[in-house]
């Protein structure tokens, strides 16, 4: 997915409005799992409530992550701040993982002293109520992501999916609840192995953007098009290498023209094609001249 300047601003409201939809609504989630869970005497409720406010923070990070990303280019940064966007899918996953071994703990105590949980009509009501909501917020952080390209709203839309199915599970527990007293303690523990799965599988694909990945082979398929289109000889597009800043990309190609050409005549070719992919794309080329022999 690819933007001009205009479609960058746009995309960074819509990430702004998805971070303070996400932080109402998680706030007021919270308040009414937490005081649910005390109610019952659950301690799944009572994680999963802290589950719900971490969503809050997570989305408070991804509005830091998308103001700095917005950022121009300095002295020190020639190539913007968009992988701020990046690093605050990090910190989201990593909140994943600290909310999971914590909820861990307190599931195993919770089973080592034989605690059962008291679910009611309340925690039915909120439970459900929660389920909804949520999943909700995810769908609409999806829809954010795929508009945007923003790998944090995906991140922060898991982040609810993983509230929601935990809610879901947790649902499923308040019926055999009164049957079993271990069923609490056991659901605590499968929200735990769900939700740092999810903060796993958000950070590794974080760190891939990071470290760097292989453009897809559509759209180098696509490039070598366009430039064949624009100057109608073969060139011999190849050496590829696609740079991901998140609110830009560059390309950087090698080409082969006559070694007979003239070098003002090689110098419009090349920028025929750089013109021609950047119009197509938004991405910034630069290219080097190889002799044809």
């Amino acid at each position: 997915m690819y933007f001009n300047e205009t479609q960058i601003k746009k995309k960074n409201l819509l990430a702004y409005s998805e971070g303070w939809i996400s932080i109402g609504v998680n706030i007021l989630l919270f308040g009414l799992k937490f005081w649910a869970g005390i109610v019952s005497g659950s301690v799944a409720i009572v994680a999963d409530a802290w589950h719900t406010l971490t969503d809050s923070v997570s989305s408070i990070i991804v509005l830091i992550g998308v103001k700095v990303s917005k950022k121009p280019p300095d002295k020190r940064h020639p190539f913007g701040h968009g992988r701020a966007e990046l690093i605050s899918t990090l910190f989201i996953a990593f909140f994943l993982g600290w909310v999971a071994i914590h909820f861990v703990t307190g599931s195993i105590e919770k089973l080592r002293h034989h605690e059962p949980a008291d679910f009611g009509i309340v925690a039915i009501i909120v439970t459900i109520v929660s389920v909804v909501l949520k999943e909700a917020l995810a769908q609409y952080a999806f829809w954010v992501g795929r508009k945007t390209g923003f790998k944090s709203m995906k991140a922060d839309g898991w982040h609810h999916r993983t509230d929601s199915i935990s809610s879901l599970v947790i649902l499923v527990g308040i019926l055999f609840g009164r049957l079993y007293w271990w069923v609490d303690g056991v659901l605590g523990l499968a929200v735990s192995v769900m939700i740092f799965y999810s903060g796993y599988k958000i950070m590794q694909e974080a760190v891939s953007s990071l470290l760097g990945e292989k453009a897809e082979p559509d759209l180098m398929e696509k490039i070598k098009r366009i430039a064949d289109s624009v100057t109608e000889m073969d060139i011999h597009l190849h050496h590829m290498h696609l740079h991901d800043y998140v609110n830009h990309k560059e390309l950087t190609c090698h080409i082969m023209l006559p070694k007979e050409m003239k070098l003002e005549d090689a110098h419009k070719i090349v920028t025929m094609i750089e013109d021609g992919i950047y119009k197509e794309t938004f991405i910034e080329t630069t290219i080097h001249i190889d002799p044809k022999c």
